[in-house]
């Protein structure tokens, strides 16, 4: 196995790390908070927007069965690009798309990506999603942890999760684990 970390922030961490949770080749995936000023942030400090972390999914996957590309063009069938600090109704720095990379090799795949998807205007608008090193990363408490398959009566889950992971399990059908 070789396994590889990257960090990604896509607005609410939900159903990012759902959907991560279930493609092969991911080991692992963890809701957190990361590159802000806050030592030890709590899911209260970082929602008030003042502690400059994003809620974000560490994702740690065996590069012999998915590469860092496609770990990548999951996270942006996941998240809109083009919005900044904001994902759908949630508003807030917190919210912001980043690409937090620990390896020269993970910054210059998502920047050729970004190039990519620029250079073939496949948005309207600017795509916002910053690329820095991870400076910091924290695991979210332990609740935050398989929130939507340990929570399936939150209406969040319901409204919001629920019919984005619909669409992604039709996306990446054969992507997923058995």
């Amino acid at each position: 196995m070789s396994e590889e970390r990257i960090t990604l922030a896509g607005g609410c961490f939900w159903c990012i790390e759902s959907a991560f949770n279930q493609i092969e080749g991911v080991i692992s995936a963890f809701s957190g908070y990361a590159n802000g000023d806050t030592e030890n942030p709590t899911y209260e400090a970082v929602c008030t927007g003042n502690t400059g972390h994003a809620e974000v999914v560490q994702v740690s996957f065996d590069t012999n069965i998915i590469s860092r590309r496609e770990i990548l063009e999951i996270f942006f069938a996941l998240h809109d690009p083009t919005q900044l600090n904001r994902q759908g109704n949630d508003i807030g720095t917190q919210y912001r798309g980043g690409i937090y990379y620990t390896s020269n090799e993970q910054k210059e795949e998502a920047e050729a990506i970004l190039k990519e998807m620029r250079d073939e205007e496949i948005y309207l608008a600017p795509i916002v999603t910053e690329v820095k090193a991870l400076s910091s990363y924290f695991q979210a408490e332990d609740y935050h942890q398989d929130y939507f398959n340990n929570n399936p009566e939150n209406v969040y889950c319901n409204m919001v999760v629920a019919p984005k992971l619909a669409k992604f399990k039709k996306t990446f059908a054969k992507r997923l684990k058995a």
